[in-house]
């Protein structure tokens, strides 16, 4: 078992930095609002720090997930970040979802301190991380991802490395934009329904079972056709991620048609007070529409 370090007590690292603890790790964990982190220490043992570098000092893992740019630059850089507190030879795994350009900053500041750094954002969302059943995406040096792949697994329902660093933040995207799509369809396809009389559950029923099937279909239509939209992944959030992805085609020439259109939804959404409604909340604009 091995000593590590948590970062971030949101609603997706606290329950993966316990699975780490319930699976014989010795946690200590870190959160920019100390009462989440004690509440976590209450509730799963382990101890909690005061600041990144006192978290990370002696980790053989330091591990987090975080909400943006900024947040993750917070916590690894400065007198008091994590990498201050890291020794040589130790690992840091970066769960959030952030651009590519920060992972190759960090990547190279971490190697300059002699720390191997692997980008591993996740997807699943607060269920999958409740549940252990994530799927990581990561980027990195194949040596650093070999000794953190055992590490993760309390909470991974899969573990790749897709490639060299920020490979695994590129997948990232790829997953936005596939999500976004799919959102915005099965949306329209409930709308449709609706406005051509027909039972939305009953439809479901036939065509997920074909070609239009989903994980999205499958288990949002029903709170969709409910209006119940206060779960699952966050509007704002959503459109945080999708802002990185249409940066990064910027950079690489990509054409995101859909995925444009789709961010603009979301805005609207926004104005409709819906920041921080599930996802499929695409569905509620439809219906404000008539």
């Amino acid at each position: 078992m091995a000593k590590l370090a948590f970062l971030g007590m949101g609603v997706m690292g606290a329950p993966m930095a316990g699975h780490l603890q319930r699976a014989g790790h010795d946690v200590t964990v870190y959160n920019r609002t100390a009462s989440r982190a004690q509440d976590w220490v209450d509730a799963h043992g382990g101890a909690m720090a005061e600041t990144p570098r006192a978290a990370a000092q002696g980790a053989e893992f330091v591990l987090a997930c975080v909400g943006n740019d900024d947040d993750l630059r917070s916590v690894c850089l400065g007198d008091e970040g994590a990498f201050a507190g890291m020794g040589g030879g130790s690992v840091f795994v970066d769960h959030t979802t952030v651009s590519a350009q920060v992972t190759a900053e960090l990547f190279d500041l971490a190697n300059a301190a002699h720390i191997s750094f692997v980008d591993a954002p996740i997807s699943g969302g607060q269920a999958g991380a409740e549940n252990g059943a994530l799927s990581i995406m990561c980027g990195g040096d194949a040596g650093a991802y070999a000794r953190m792949e055992p590490i993760v697994q309390p909470y991974a329902k899969l573990c790749r490395r897709i490639g060299e660093s920020g490979a695994g933040q590129r997948t990232k995207m790829c997953n936005q934009i596939a999500i976004a799509g799919l959102v915005q369809g099965l949306s329209e396809a409930l709308h449709f329904a609706e406005k051509a009389g027909l039972d939305g559950r009953a439809v479901v029923e036939v065509i997920s079972q074909g070609a239009a099937g989903s994980w999205q279909m499958s288990n949002r239509y029903e709170t969709m056709l409910d209006d119940a939209f206060e779960h699952g992944f966050a509007v704002d959030w959503m459109r945080k991620d999708l802002g990185i992805c249409l940066d990064e085609a910027d950079a690489n020439g990509a054409s995101l048609p859909v995925t444009a259109v789709v961010d603009q939804f979301y805005k609207d959404v926004q104005k409709m007070g819906g920041g921080r409604w599930d996802t499929s909340s695409l569905f509620k604009r439809l219906r404000h529409l008539g």
